[in-house]
């Protein structure tokens, strides 16, 4: 295995601290960027020298990554050794990553309020807010969503263009809104004439 290059290293390094942020293992981020920027597939020893990792650890790891569907298992002519080898396609591991992250946190997270406001409808014992701020995140959860999976379904190419109009979108008041303000429907500030 040739020495990493210094920015290498610096994006296995930072690919496994932003992954810690979002509570995924930094050994398996780390792996998975060594796997992603490597022209080759690397089998679980060279894994393990490279990144200084225990064998065991990237053992678990390597089944967790293929687990989510973002590296894959391949087979070298006269090597018994299993290898590994990530999605190269940056548009497909990102819609890959969002539909894992949709399927074990959003899905779960939909299913468990629409459980508490039907368990709600039939006790009524939630005082109003609680009831309330229930029902509101389930809403936006299911719109957002409802959205997700029709973009999801798109074509790639259409997929793109919509995610390059960005703020080009036009089509709802308030679009364009100052970032550093707050988003909220009841927003005091006075609303711009037309």
């Amino acid at each position: 295995m040739p020495e990493l290059s210094q920015a290498t290293v610096q994006f296995i390094i930072h690919w496994g601290e932003m992954s810690s942020r979002w509570g995924i293992n930094r050994s398996m981020a780390q792996i998975h960027a060594l796997l992603y920027l490597s022209d080759h597939p690397l089998n679980a020893e060279q894994i393990a020298t490279t990144l200084s990792l225990a064998r065991s650890n990237v053992s678990g790891n390597l089944r967790e990554l293929q687990a989510w569907g973002i590296i894959r298992v391949v087979h070298l002519l006269g090597d018994r050794c299993d290898y590994f080898q990530a999605m190269s396609d940056a548009w497909g591991l990102l819609t890959t990553i969002l539909e894992q992250r949709k399927r074990r946190e959003i899905d779960p997270t939909i299913e468990m309020l629409r459980e508490c406001v039907k368990e709600d409808r039939k006790s009524q014992t939630e005082d109003d807010t609680t009831r309330q701020r229930m029902r509101e995140l389930l809403q936006v959860l299911e719109s957002v969503t409802a959205w997700y999976e029709q973009m999801i379904n798109l074509p790639r190419s259409a997929q793109k263009t919509v995610l390059k109009l960005g703020s080009k979108l036009k089509l709802i008041e308030g679009l364009s809104r100052d970032p550093s303000s707050p988003v909220d429907d009841h927003d005091p500030r006075p609303q711009e004439e037309a």
